[in-house]
């Protein structure tokens, strides 16, 4: 299984195509606001970003909280989403202990599935999938993302 990682972050602009790609082709939406992976400003204007993404809880927090199982567990860490699913309660959003699960100006919840689709829009190369191996337990992922 594979994870979406950001080990070149010192590299990012800021120029968020990523999160574009990520609402294009993964939500068929063009707005930042339906991205799974948002950049952030540490406090600089031209350095200093960071990604906020889903660090593939395991178990998800999200999950459990979610009432109608639109958010499930995803095997090794993080969760699948079924949209169809969805009531937009929004419990997902505050159970999520990095705030990586966004809810848009409708109560729709994006949060990234790790699907690789936004790595090669970056064109400073910061972020990369990643195997988890089989080993790997749920207090060794957050090591594994470092």
């Amino acid at each position: 299984m594979k994870i979406l990682t950001t080990p070149r972050m010192e590299r990012c602009i800021g120029c968020n195509s990523c999160s574009l790609a990520c609402a294009r082709l993964v939500h068929k939406r063009l707005t930042w606001l339906a991205a799974g992976i948002r950049i952030s400003s540490t406090g600089g204007l031209s350095t200093g970003f960071e990604a906020g993404y889903c660090l593939s809880c395991n178990p998800a927090p999200c999950a459990e909280a979610c009432p109608t199982g639109a958010y499930s567990q995803r095997k090794g860490g993080g969760v699948i989403v079924k949209k169809s699913l969805c009531i937009r309660c929004g419990d997902c959003a505050p159970a999520c202990p990095v705030d990586a699960i966004y809810l848009d100006n409708t109560g729709d919840p994006y949060v990234c599935i790790h699907c690789g689709r936004c790595v090669p829009f970056c064109p400073h190369d910061c972020l990369e999938m990643k195997e988890l191996s089989k080993e790997t337990t749920a207090e060794d992922t957050e090591e594994v993302i470092s």
